[in-house]
């Protein structure tokens, strides 16, 4: 079952945040006054395409690391190969794949190069443009309004944030 949009006025008090009050949500994490929830939504949305492609940059970096290990299991083998009296073979594969771009012209630290410096930064650099303008820069401004749409109140393990260093029950 779908849980309805949470909107500024779910969040109980009405009143805002003080920076002391670990009852309330931490101001840097709510809308700027007069942001309307649709807009607070939209960030947000943003905010969760770019957490989607911070995922794929991961599994590129996976798929980079796992590539280099392969390369070097296989020379493994290879050598294990050549020493069971197969060097012919060995070397056969060995020349054609062992160090072998995994595209044209890239070994895959080049692929991660090229995403990096492509893609993935000017996606980053964009879903900050668009928090800059629409929240003043604010960070998951709408899981924050979720958060407190979602949490029991007074309750433990349900504070709205982290309270003072060294402070506890």
């Amino acid at each position: 079952m779908s849980q309805p949009e949470p909107t500024a006025d779910d969040v109980p008090g009405g009143a805002p945040a003080l920076p002391t009050d670990p009852d309330r949500p931490d101001p840097a994490h709510q809308a700027p006054d007069g942001v309307d929830d649709a807009t607070v939504r939209a960030v947000g949305k943003v905010t969760a395409a770019l957490e989607v492609a911070d995922h794929a940059r991961g599994m590129l970096y996976a798929f980079h690391r796992l590539i280099g290990r392969a390369d070097n299991e296989l020379q493994d083998a290879l050598d294990e190969l050549e020493d069971a009296g197969h060097a012919d073979l060995a070397d056969a594969v060995r020349a054609e794949l062992v160090g072998r771009n995994v595209l044209e012209g890239r070994w895959s630290f080049q692929v991660v190069e090229d995403f990096d410096d492509g893609y993935w930064t000017t996606f980053r650099e964009s879903e900050r443009v668009v928090r800059e303008r629409l929240v003043g820069g604010r960070r998951h401004v709408y899981e924050s309004t979720m958060k407190e749409a979602n949490r029991t109140h007074g309750r433990r393990g349900h504070e709205a944030r982290p309270g003072e260093p060294g402070q506890q029950d």
